[in-house]
């Protein structure tokens, strides 16, 4: 097998990986608009609003991360006793197979870094936080729950933001906790003096960070492997895997043969939280009994994706698999999306500047009606999801005889499609769900309907969305045609 192949090969080990992570969570939100008009109050654009979105920021989003790989992660972290706190304890309640210890802590003040974007362009991030330490006794508390989850999980994530969740005291006693039940500790590092991290067993700093932590120039790979050598006799830690932008990573050893890992990103619309993606990656990887060159090399390939996503994104492991396939998303199996890969790319092509569009069906014996419908939701939009019910969906709604064709089957053939850009299988009995979660610019139903009728159109009318019911051709359905078949 090429070396792709070989670690396409590896994503599937990802899932059911335990992983314990620590750090300061954060909510970021991104408040998007068009700005058109400068204020008669002051020389500066107005922003008119049009959507905002939430989202876990900083060690919450590594949780995503690990999550969207497969993992299984733990995580403990601190809030506050106030509604951001509140809304982040929701969004970590909302992870599946997330195992959450949020501490509360009564004064603190829960960060947020909220983000203005008009079109493609970020105007102004305002951030509301508390970078004071926590108090000693949630310190130990926080510890003391990681220490406990280390006997379930063979990594530990540390992810430092330097808002105050990870005091000195507490992150020497997980590390040597760490070392002691021979476990693996990956601290993505913050500030400049990094013996606080003594015995770690890697860091993930980023150029600019490991150059101020070194005073040393990092400009070329001998420079980088230089400067992660001081690092690694300083910590006295196993490996330094340093993410350099667009001239990818190093992953430098204490012992041994430093790589130099090239970037994979074809494309790059926000590097939000790709550090996190990489340590997430990193962690899942290793605890799933990868070396840490090929958790290294699959952190690269994460990298890749999530910088060609909107906001603090995910990257997850069919997105993995897809890249180091090689393989268009516009073509075959590669337009079959999750919920939330769905999700991810109706943001994405928005944020493009490109008009969403949605149908959903069960598709079953693809006829003349159905693709003509589908032309029909193509023309109106610049990029058409299809929503497709599950076999067990088809069966509630048509009968136990229903459906002809597998939804995979369905599915396949949907995809094949030049109109359809993505397929997403649903398995309720309508789209609701599915419809929330894409906001599609436009919604797509045939003439058989009133708009009324139509489930979703008040939602999208409500974001600014507009409902299209596309005329239909006489005579055409799968049950007429499976009339005939019968004869």
């Amino acid at each position: 097998m090429t070396a792709n192949a070989d670690l396409a090969a590896l994503v599937p080990k990802l899932k059911g990986a335990r992983v314990v992570c620590v750090g300061d969570v954060m909510l970021d939100r991104f408040v998007y608009g068009s700005a058109e008009r400068i204020s008669p109050e002051a020389p500066i654009p107005v922003l008119r609003i049009e959507r905002e979105v939430a989202m876990l920021g900083g060690a919450g989003n590594v949780v995503r991360n690990i999550a969207g790989l497969g993992g299984v992660p733990e995580f403990v972290s601190v809030v506050g006793q106030d509604p951001a706190g509140r809304e982040i304890m929701s969004l970590v309640g909302g992870i599946e197979g997330v195992e959450p210890h949020l501490l509360n802590e009564r004064g603190r003040v829960t960060t947020i870094k909220t983000r203005f974007v008009a079109g493609h362009q970020q105007m102004l991030r305002a951030d509301q936080e508390t970078a004071a330490p926590i108090n000693d006794s949630t310190a130990e508390d926080a510890a003391r729950l990681v220490c406990q989850a280390l006997k379930e999980c063979s990594v530990v994530a540390i992810s430092d933001y330097a808002k105050g969740v990870l005091v000195p005291r507490a992150v020497q006693t997980i590390i040597m906790a760490a070392r002691k039940a021979k476990r693996v500790s990956i601290v993505d590092p913050k500030g400049r003096d990094y013996t606080r991290y003594k015995g770690a067993t890697i860091l993930t700093p980023n150029r600019r960070e490991l150059a101020d932590a070194t005073g040393m120039p990092c400009d070329d790979d001998g420079q980088v492997e230089r400067a992660a050598k001081k690092i690694i006799k300083t910590v006295e830690c196993d490996y330094v895997l340093v993410t350099r932008g667009a001239e990818g990573m190093s992953l430098i050893p204490a012992r041994g043969k430093v790589h130099h890992l090239p970037a994979l990103a074809r494309e790059v619309y926000d590097v939000s939280g790709a550090g996190d993606t990489v340590v997430a990656t990193l962690a899942t990887g290793i605890a799933a009994g990868l070396t840490p060159l090929e958790a290294a090399r699959l952190a690269s390939v994460a990298a890749s994706v999530v910088v060609a996503k909107v906001g603090t994104a995910v990257a997850y492991g069919a997105d993995l698999v897809r890249v180091l396939r090689h393989d268009d998303l516009a073509t075959g199996e590669n337009k079959l999306a999750t919920l939330d890969q769905a999700q991810d790319q109706a943001e994405r092509w928005r944020r493009q500047g490109l008009k969403v569009g949605f149908t959903n069906g069960c598709f079953d014996l693809l006829h003349p009606g159905h693709v003509s419908l589908i032309g029909q939701a193509r023309a109106a939009c610049d990029k058409l999801i299809v929503g497709l019910n599950a076999d067990s969906s088809v069966k509630r709604l048509k009968g136990p005889a229903r459906p002809v064709q597998t939804e995979a089957a369905r599915a396949a053939v949907l995809a094949s499609l030049g109109n359809v850009d993505l397929v997403a299988i649903f398995a309720e009995d309508t789209p609701i769900e599915l419809i929330k979660a894409i906001r599609p610019d436009v919604l797509v139903k045939g003439a058989d309907y009133t708009k009324d009728k139509v489930v979703g159109a008040a939602e999208v009318e409500s974001w600014g969305g507009r409902v299209v019911l596309a005329r239909l051709i006489e005579g055409q359905s799968t049950t007429n045609t499976l009339k005939k078949i019968s004869r």
